[in-house]
Parts: C-alpha cells; structure tokens; sequence
C-alpha cells in the first residue's frame, strides 16, 4: 500500500490495465497479443465515501438495529411475555434477517481490509470476499438441521434455482454494446461454464438414481449418512479444483497484461494500490474485531431463522416445503446486496461475477457443506429424528432432475461468451415458473 492519494480512474472498467496514466494504444497492444481489454476484470473494493471511515455506517447501523431488536425480543421471552407463533415466527425472521445483512457486511469489509493489508491481487481478494459472504448462509444451515434437515435441503437446492434466475434477469439489464452483447469476464465463460455443466450432471445423475430405485424392488429409498457424506466430499474437491483453475487463469491474464504492456514494478504496485484506494486501513486488530462481529452476527441471525423454522412448522404447522421455499427467497440476501451495491458505483464486471458465483458457490460450497452436516447430524448426533434419513421423495427427485436443465441451457445460453437477451431471459424465468409451480401443486403434500 502507498501512503500518497491515488485517484481512481472514472472508469471502473478501465480497460488500459486498470492504470489512468496508461498510453492511448495500450488497447491496441493488449488486442494484438490477443488480449481482449473489453473483458479485463479490474475489481476496486470498498466505498469512496466510506474510505475515510474506520467502521462503514450502513452495514454497522443494520447490525445494530439487530442486535437491539435481538436484545429486545430476549429480554421478552426472559419475562414470559406470551408471543403468538403468528407473531413470533415474523418477527423473528426479520430480526435475523437485519443480524444476518449486517454480519455479511461486516465479513465482507474484513475480507477487504485484510487483503488491502496482505497486499493480494484483485482477484484473489474478491474470490475470499465472496466466500466469506456466504458464511451466514451455512449458519443458518447448521443451524436448521436439527429443527428441520428437509427443510434445510430444500433451502440449498432452491437457493441454487433462484440466484440463476437473479443472475438472467441482471444480465438482462446490464448496459449492451453496439452489437447488443456485454461480454463476460472469460473465466465465467472458461472455468464458470465447466462447473455448471457438472453441476447439471450431478444433478441429473442423482435424480435417476433416486428414480430408478424408488420405481424398482430394489431395497435403498432414502439417502444414508454415508450416502450424504460422499457426495459431500466429491462436490468440494471439485469446488475446490474450480477455485485453484479460476485463480490460476486470473493470474495468467494479469501475467500476460504485464508482458503485453512492460509493465514496471512500480507500474504493478500501482496497479494493485489502485484497487484498494476505497478501503480504509485497519490494523489487525479491527480487522480481526470486523471478524468476530461478522461470525456472531452470523451465529444470533441462524439462530433466529431456525426459531422461525421451529415456530413455522412445529406451532403453526405450516407444511416443510412451503417454509423452504419462503427462506430460501431470503437465503441469497447477502449476494443481492453486494450485487446492487457494486452495479449501484458502475462496477458491472463485479456485480455480474458475484451473481454467476451465488449459483456456483451454493451448487459446489453451500449445498455439499449441507449434505455433509445432514449426513453428520443423522450418523452421529441424532439418527432417530423423524425427517431422517432424506428419502427418495418426489419434490427431492424434482429438485435434482431439474438441475440438469437449469444449468444446462444457462450454460448454452452463454455460449456466445455474452450476457443473456429477452428470449434467453424469459426462457430462465420460465423454467424457474414450473419448478416452483410443480412443487407447490404436487410436492408439497407429496
């Protein structure tokens, strides 16, 4: 990090490596070698008007709101105030809904202001950030198990269908050239299209599995813990491999844009302190403070989500698939916020990349880390709770099988290296349509 001011360029998708004093014909250069600077994904973290701020207002005033909400509602239930479930179970949803927003901001920031202080490339930084993103979100998965493992599963696998149908419906709107196109960083279109294509081909092959011995004599209709712990496994290594590729191409392309250009080494520092311009400078110990105030927001929102699960279908007997399908709307929150944050200061490039890496990370990140904590749970802690073992179960067979052609024609539809049209648009929300309608008309009493 530099200690002198640096000016961002007004472009945050400067196409000239990302450097304002960069030649008028380093366009030219990168095109010649090969390089298309259209598609350079040059990430700029933080907020301008929150560089100057050691904690961010937005995100610590939600936090705030929720933890004294939080408070509130404990000191409540201390006194033996009665509290209807119909009651109850809303407001507890909304209170972990604000702890959880706040936690993801929190996370997020540390994310940021530890890469600014470690110096990472941009890439790598915003690969961490997005991880850590979607540490709320397995919090409250741990945190629903034991209340609900079905209604868990199902919220990993819808989270899945509706942050594809968020990502269609914002590439939509993003800003088209000439042609009608917004390109796409390539390693969505390299590495990002390889992992949907196995997503859809896990999906599909674990749905006629499902079928094939439901619809048979063969003895096996539901899933045993070892069953959910393999598959588990096998879909984070190959998250994990995905990761390695798609961190080893970025850094290929920063490589190459180097070479292309003669970049100095001045040139590259000045590169790498331009993408942390925005964020503040912590030390360790407020980065590590943003750490703990994220993991224990994340931990009180879980908590409360579970209590409105509990209450949901315990209390007012509301049926597991329909509780799903209502938290799992709320699931993907923390990704929309950064989403619209990031298209809100013009940064298209890291709004589209967070988007495409919600469906990625719940399919590879999210719903194995599920599987492995059911097939935990139901091996280990509590193998007689009346929702296990997962069976074979027609909304679980329609979640799977329907994978294959959600992430296939994504896949297809992307094949152009560009972003999707009204067809491809409305045939996404389509398919999204008789998923949700299927499993509302025939699994829900299924």
């Amino acid at each position: 990090m530099t200690d002198s001011p640096i000016e961002l360029p007004e472009s945050a998708g400067l196409a000239s490596a990302g450097l304002p004093d960069a030649p008028e014909h380093a366009d030219e250069t990168l095109r010649d070698a090969g390089i298309d600077p259209d598609r350079l994904s040059i990430s700029y973290l933080g907020e301008p008007k929150l560089q100057a701020r050691a904690v961010p207002v937005p995100w610590a005033a939600r936090l705030g709101t929720g933890f004294g909400l939080w408070v509130l509602l404990y000191l409540l239930l201390q006194f033996e105030l009665e509290i209807p479930g119909w009651a109850h179970a809303p407001i507890a949803l909304i209170i972990g809904l604000v702890v959880l927003q706040g936690a993801c901001g929190a996370l997020v920031t540390a994310s940021e202001r530890l890469a600014a202080r470690l110096e990472w490339d941009h890439y790598a930084a915003g690969t961490v950030a997005e991880i850590l993103s979607t540490l709320p979100e397995l919090v409250v998965i741990g945190f629903l198990i034991p209340v609900s493992p079905l209604t868990a599963f199902v919220i990993a696998l819808v989270t899945i269908y509706n942050n594809a149908l968020v990502f269609s419906v914002y590439s939509y709107f993003l800003p088209k050239d000439q042609h009608g196109k917004y390109l796409m960083p390539q390693p969505i279109t390299g590495a990002g299209t390889q992992i949907l294509i196995a997503g859809a081909a896990i999906g599909l092959i674990l749905g006629l599995v499902m079928m094939a011995m439901l619809f048979s004599e063969h003895p096996k209709k539901s899933f045993a813990a070892p069953d959910l712990l393999c598959i588990g496994f096998l879909m984070l290594g190959i998250f994990a491999v995905y990761l390695y590729k798609l961190l080893r191409e970025y850094a290929k392309e920063e490589g190459r844009v180097s070479d292309t250009l003669e970049l100095t080494d001045e040139q590259v520092e000045e590169r790498r302190a331009l993408v942390y311009a925005r964020v503040h400078e912590s030390s360790w110990l407020l980065i590590g403070g943003y750490l703990a105030v994220g993991v224990v927001g994340a931990a009180l929102g879980g908590e409360q989500v579970a209590e409105f699960a509990q209450i949901a279908i315990q209390d007012l007997q509301m049926n597991h698939l329909v509780t799903a399908l209502v938290l799992a709307g709320f699931a993907g929150m923390s990704e929309y916020v950064i989403l619209w944050q990031s298209h809100r200061k013009g940064e298209y490039g890291i709004a589209l990349a967070n988007s495409f890496g919600g469906i990625t990370q719940v399919m590879f990140m999210v719903l194995p880390f599920t599987l492995v904590a059911i097939g935990g749970y139901q091996a280990w802690v509590n193998p007689d709770h009346p929702e296990l073992p997962l069976l074979f179960s027609f909304p679980n067979m329609l979640l799977l099988l329907f994978l294959f052609p959600m992430l296939f024609v994504l896949v297809e539809l992307l094949e152009e290296d560009h972003t999707l049209g009204v067809l491809d648009t409305t045939i996404m929300v389509a398919i999204f349509l008789l998923l949700i309608a299927l499993l509302l008309s025939y699994g829900a009493h299924a």
